[in-house]
């Protein structure tokens, strides 16, 4: 599934047939063989140095799809709690229809916390020990440096990359999922200089959006996947949000990451082996004492948290079926968080001489197999297990722009009004966005705006989706911006 010498082979072939079939109005829809061929590798640059940090971990992540010498890279940012492995259908998709592209999903530095090495080590013992009792989380009080790693970090860290990229090709596009849009958004506004502000005129080569050509935001949308707006008081001290206390920058000492009972490191890590365990023994009984509280095949334990008709949050939510064998209730804390209806609570097998299974839905947006098969991954994981506390503050205090504001001396998202750069919106149907939340956010703006809907999607099958429409969707609306592409000869991805 990764990059190796016949991987890279087979690649060539493919970006060999999609040079002949330049032009091409329909091409055909890779085959799950094409979309395994895409080379992938992780690379780990020098980010922002933040006082402080370990100097390891002041990094600019990406694992990088496609050609080294591309026409064009899109640069993708995660969502809340996401990893860059969220994009690893989206990404190959886009490279299989256009070898000319080169995806780079980013990992924020945090993810270099995570202990990758114990989940690709394990045995399937050790898998069901993790899913039972998880990987202990790293002590906060070895963490404490992170709460610097805010809003500016977390672009700063971004910028590096799409530097890197424009000295491949002038065409250099970024994007994102649910909070990754908005920090889309943020980006193309962000002041990247260190003068005051009215100091004096900033350099184009400081301005986010004049450093790419276009802004693509998938099912994430500034407005809607951020918290609530917040005063200069609870930015310092602490507020109560949707999905309950937000703590200030005082308070990020004590708690550096999200650490709840909805998410937390270990109930990562624990997610992480269940999943390895559904794709390699999917029909096998899951761990007792793990994700769930009944008897459940391995499949069912992994994907009975995130099944739109069975999710506790609606940002949490795909489509692949559903559950056998299950007696449930109906649940009506989706819909107090925003869904808009109330989803279902597993019970339990409703024969018990048997355990909860899962049966794919054909017409469902995503296939259940696929899903878990790439939740982790030897260069990326799904999620993202030590989401930095204070990018969520910062988010939360910069909404639009912070001209005006008293958050504008540090976060310095100061250019919104005059972001001229395209951009495409694209909504899961039943997902958070709607294409008038893109246009809301665009007449903000100067820019134009393309959007589209994913029919039957919830939000997180918009970047897992069986369908290519996303792909295709991006791909032609950036080649109305740089015209018709070229593939190129595959090239060895950089070390």
């Amino acid at each position: 599934m990764f990059f190796s010498e016949r991987n890279l082979s087979r690649f060539a072939a493919a970006v060999l047939l999609g040079a002949l079939c330049v032009g091409a109005a329909h091409p055909a829809a890779p085959t799950e063989a094409a979309l395994d061929a895409v080379p992938a590798v992780r690379v780990v640059r020098t980010g922002e140095v933040v006082p402080g940090t370990p100097a390891d971990l002041n990094a600019s992540i990406t694992v990088r799809y496609g050609p080294t010498k591309p026409n064009a890279v899109l640069l993708l940012m995660p969502g809340f709690l996401g990893g860059a492995g969220s994009f690893d259908r989206l990404a190959r998709q886009i490279v299989a229809l256009d070898p000319g592209v080169a995806v780079w999903a980013v990992d924020r530095r945090s993810n270099l916390l995570e202990s990758g090495a114990a989940i690709a080590n394990a045995d399937p013992a050790e898998l069901v020990r993790i899913v039972q009792q998880g990987i202990p989380a790293r002590p906060t009080s070895s963490l404490t440096f992170m709460k610097n790693w805010g809003l500016d970090t977390t672009l700063r860290d971004w910028r590096e990359a799409v530097r890197e990229a424009r000295t491949l090709t002038p065409n250099v596009f970024i994007g994102g999922h649910s909070l990754g849009g908005t920090l889309t958004s943020l980006y193309a506004g962000y002041d990247f200089g260190n003068a005051p502000f009215g100091a004096a005129p900033t350099p184009d080569d400081q301005i986010g959006f004049k450093g790419v050509r276009g802004l693509l935001m998938l099912d994430g949308a500034p407005g809607n996947t951020t918290s609530d707006p917040i005063s200069w008081d609870q930015y310092q001290n602490g507020s109560v949000g949707r999905l309950g206390y937000v703590p200030g920058v005082n308070k990020l000492d004590e708690i550096p990451y999200i650490n709840s009972l909805i998410f937390n490191p270990t109930f990562a890590s624990r997610a992480a082996a269940q999943a390895r365990l559904a794709a390699t023994a999917p029909d096998a009984l899951a761990p007792a004492g793990g994700l769930v509280s009944y008897a459940a095949t391995n499949l069912a334990a992994g994907l009975a948290q995130l099944e739109q008709q069975y999710s506790l949050l609606p940002f949490l939510t795909l489509r692949t079926g559903q559950a056998t064998n299950a007696a449930s209730i109906p649940n009506p804390l989706p819909r107090l968080l925003g869904a808009t209806e109330n989803s279902q609570f597993v019970l339990g097998p409703a024969d018990r001489s048997r355990p909860v299974g899962w049966k794919a839905d054909a017409d469902a947006t995503t296939d259940p197999h696929d899903f878990v098969g790439r939740f982790w991954n030897p260069v990326s994981d799904y999620a993202e297990w030590y989401f930095p506390m204070r990018l969520s503050v910062d988010v939360g205090a910069a909404q639009l722009d912070t001209v005006g504001t008293p958050f504008a001396t540090t976060l310095r998202v100061w250019h919104t009004r005059a972001v001229s750069t395209p951009i495409l919106g694209i909504a899961a149907e039943n997902g958070i966005t709607t294409e008038n939340d893109y246009r809301r956010f665009a007449a903000f703006t100067r820019a134009t705006v393309t959007t589209r809907t994913l029919p039957g999607a919830s939000h997180l099958d918009i970047t897992v989706a069986k369908s290519d429409q996303v792909a295709r969707w991006t791909l032609n609306w950036m080649r109305g911006i740089t015209g018709p592409a070229v593939a190129q000869t595959a090239q060895a991805p950089n070390p």
